[in-house]
């Protein structure tokens, strides 16, 4: 008979003091090899079809999304083009992966969503919207990228914009119509009026409303970036922001103060966007401090459909933003004001041949028609024109005490 205690060694040969074998047998039994902590992975693929705004394909959040939207497992089985046995052995496998049920049910009734399910649907889609900007901003990125490698001679133009839900369906327009490519950065109106005088961009997207003169606040802001001697503005279209709601406030909230009164959750934008610049305008109309309403300073988002997401999913109350985004989320919409969105340039850069392309790109009928198609939006009065900044923005000026123009 085999002494097996020979063969348990360690280092060159010598015995584990205290320690049968069949002790090391035992306690690999029980104690599996530690698996790496579950981390996240983002890919990225070049594949037919096009992809739009915070969308990011991943297969668990759309079996979620199928499950809850459709309310039972064989409703998301037809919606993706699958079995209901592919879909049930999916989910499991999810289960394991992440250590939580995804999916309960009961005798009589059909399998639904957990709350652990829904919550991270909300957070995952949360997150995505935003990062909505900066997702569109690397796929414009990369997009141009594999266009300069192809050919060189397409023209690129580079914008820094104001999130605006039109500009993405431009720059997929343009880049048809007129066969240039649009690079678009996402950022404030005053960080990108900054970037257009430092160099870093050709066009400048920003957005104000209607306003002859009271307008302290857009011109402590913006003025300081815009001098009629070097910039130029061209017209892109008109837009409709408003108060963005669940339907359960439909009735009680039609101003700022209301949501002061009420106590209601808002969520705000950055610093620095055209949105919060048009939100401080209105305070300031109404009287209002920031400590009036309810999370002003503290919960910021990026764009009008985070924001719109933030409300949609119950983390916020009421927000400002454009009534498409309104509209994309099934919340309620309170109209508040008409703005025009502008995109500047310097004047020096005119003749610019990309320019040219995005302004007669414009002034086509077929943006019109797009703008048609999405609400709260419509044409500026002279789209692809060049317009005056003083002719534009009548605050631009202000009287001084002898009454004379500076």
């Amino acid at each position: 008979m085999i002494d097996v205690s020979r063969l348990c060694t360690c280092g060159k040969g010598a015995k584990i003091p205290g320690m049968q074998p069949t002790d090391i047998e035992s306690k690999a039994e029980l104690t599996p090899a530690a698996e790496p902590p579950l981390g996240l992975h983002l890919r990225y693929a070049f594949e037919p079809g096009e992809q739009h705004g915070a969308a990011l394909g991943n297969p668990l959040f759309e079996l979620l999304s199928a499950v809850l939207e459709g309310g039972s497992i064989r409703h998301a089985a037809q919606s993706l083009g699958t079995s209901y046995r592919y879909v049930w052995g999916a989910l499991r496998k999810w289960e394991k992966t992440l250590g939580e049920p995804l999916i309960m049910w009961s005798q009589g009734q059909r399998a639904r969503p957990t709350q652990f399910a829904e919550r991270l649907l909300w957070a995952e889609r949360r997150a995505r919207m935003r990062m909505q900007p900066h997702i569109e901003t690397l796929r414009s990125d990369l997009a141009r990228v594999l266009t300069e490698a192809r050919d060189r001679r397409h023209p690129t133009l580079s914008i820094r914009a104001s999130h605006d839900m039109a500009l993405p369906v431009l720059q997929r327009h343009i880049a048809d119509a007129a066969d240039l490519n649009i690079e678009i950065n996402f950022q404030g109106s005053v960080d990108a009026l900054r970037a257009l005088n430092e160099g870093q961009c050709l066009i400048a997207g920003f957005h104000v409303p209607d306003l002859a003169a009271a307008a302290p606040i857009f011109a402590k802001s913006l003025k300081p970036l815009l001098d009629p001697g070097i910039h130029a503005l061209i017209g892109c279209s008109r837009r409709t922001q408003g108060l963005m709601m669940r339907k359960e406030f439909a009735t009680t909230v039609c101003e700022l103060t209301d949501i002061a009164r009420l106590e209601l959750r808002f969520v705000n934008r950055q610093p620095g966007s055209g949105t919060r610049i048009l939100v401080d305008h209105l305070m300031q109309r109404q009287a209002l401090t920031p400590q009036a309403l309810r999370g002003y300073g503290e919960h910021v988002e990026h764009s009008h459909v985070a924001v719109a997401l933030c409300i949609a999913s119950g983390v916020a109350d009421v927000g400002v933003g454009v009534e498409a985004a309104a509209v994309e989320f099934g919340l309620h919409f309170e109209p508040l004001v008409e703005e025009n969105y502008f995109l500047a340039c310097l004047k020096e850069n005119l003749s610019q041949p990309s320019i040219e392309g995005l302004r007669i790109v414009l002034a086509g009928a077929r943006w019109r028609a797009i703008l048609a198609n999405l609400p709260g939006y419509r044409p500026s009065e002279a789209p692809g024109s060049f317009l005056a900044v003083e002719e534009a923005l009548p605050w631009w000026h202000r009287r001084n005490k002898t009454g004379a123009r500076g």
